[in-house]
């Protein structure tokens, strides 16, 4: 099929303090999340001013594509819409109606299979469609990313730099500490057509990235940013639990690499660099946390090379990706249609 733009999907971020409730109301619409529980997210926000980092990092994300397809002579014109504030999404795809797109490809800022990282916003994308109705340019999503070079090697890159800031005498007693967004258990046992898809995915970026970064040294794959109800299961140990376990069995320093996240957005400077960070002083760890990929080279130009995939002919068979799981191009009908947020 030919495609005539590129929309880059994201989750969206308030950028003006009374845009905070807003903005949360939103995400949690029909989840029957606690006003008191909104509250305090809220002040997660009004920590940085009310301005979550996402939408910034959108932009230059958006600028940074925009000129590696121009440098390469990749002539689609690239729009962004998000899930959640704006520009919203629904709003952008009537943009595009109107600037005549009839077909189009998403890039979507989560790299992993699973309901909230993937399916959600193939529902995002079908309910901003029927939004601005029959004339609304077609929309396909391109593949998850999770073991493309360009999103791994940024990461190895990352926990390289981040160790070298670490006593390499203590290195005997350093440990790696991965990351995800953590999720209800049963949306992760649902995850892919067969289960499982999400923590597989995660659990295989994390093998890639301490093989290339640090193979002498101990890892663990853990969870942050739970935002459910205590009764509901979600996966575990939180990465603050973890790191107290850590410090108690004679670990001394940790790199933490935020695997699950493609920039630093709220639930990195807030959940790793403020509550990670004041747990790693109180237990006595050494802490530095790992960048996440941002507008890198080699992940601008994944993109590319993901719409590549879908554009030119013969490239599908060609393309760079360093796991061993299986992989589609687009997720199966029967993908992670069972799970849904309690």
């Amino acid at each position: 099929m030919a495609y005539d733009a590129l929309v880059l999907v994201s989750f969206g971020g308030p950028e003006r303090p009374e845009d905070v409730l807003p903005f949360l109301q939103n995400v949690t619409r029909g989840r029957g999340v606690p006003p008191e529980r909104l509250a305090e997210v809220a002040e997660h926000y009004q920590h940085f001013g009310g301005v979550s980092p996402i939408n910034q990092q959108c932009r230059d994300l958006l600028a940074a594509i925009r000129a590696d397809f121009a440098a390469h002579g990749v002539d689609l014109p690239v729009y962004w819409g998000n899930r959640n504030w704006h520009p919203m999404l629904a709003d952008t795809v009537a943009r595009m109606r109107d600037d005549g797109v009839t077909t189009a490809l998403a890039f979507v800022t989560s790299a992993y299979g699973g309901y909230s990282s993937c399916r959600q916003y193939q529902e995002d994308i079908a309910r901003a469609r029927a939004a601005v109705g029959p004339d609304a340019p077609v929309i396909d999503k391109l593949r998850q990313f999770w073991d493309h070079p360009g999103f791994v090697e940024p990461h190895a890159d990352a926990v390289r730099a981040a160790l070298a800031q670490l006593d390499p005498a203590k290195r005997a007693t350093t440990r790696l500490v991965f990351t995800a967004h953590s999720i209800p258990t049963s949306m992760a046992a649902s995850a892919g057509p067969h289960g499982g898809r999400y923590t597989a995915q995660l659990a295989e970026v994390a093998r890639l990235v301490h093989a290339a970064a640090a193979p002498d040294l101990p890892y663990d794959l853990v969870w942050q940013s739970r935002s459910g109800p205590p009764h509901v299961p979600w996966l575990e140990p939180d990465v603050n639990d973890h790191l107290a376990a850590l410090a108690e069995a004679g670990a001394t320093g940790v790199v933490v690499s935020p695997i699950g996240f493609v920039s630093d957005h709220l639930e990195v400077v807030w959940d790793l660099d403020t509550e990670a960070l004041e747990t790693a002083k109180r237990v006595g760890l050494d802490f530095v946390r790992a960048a996440t990929p941002g507008i890198d080279p080699r992940f601008v130009a994944m993109v590319r090379e993901l719409v590549a995939e879908r554009t030119e002919p013969g490239a599908e068979r060609q393309r760079r990706r360093l796991g061993e799981l299986p992989l589609w191009d687009t997720c199966p009908a029967v993908c992670c249609v069972p799970a849904r947020r309690p």
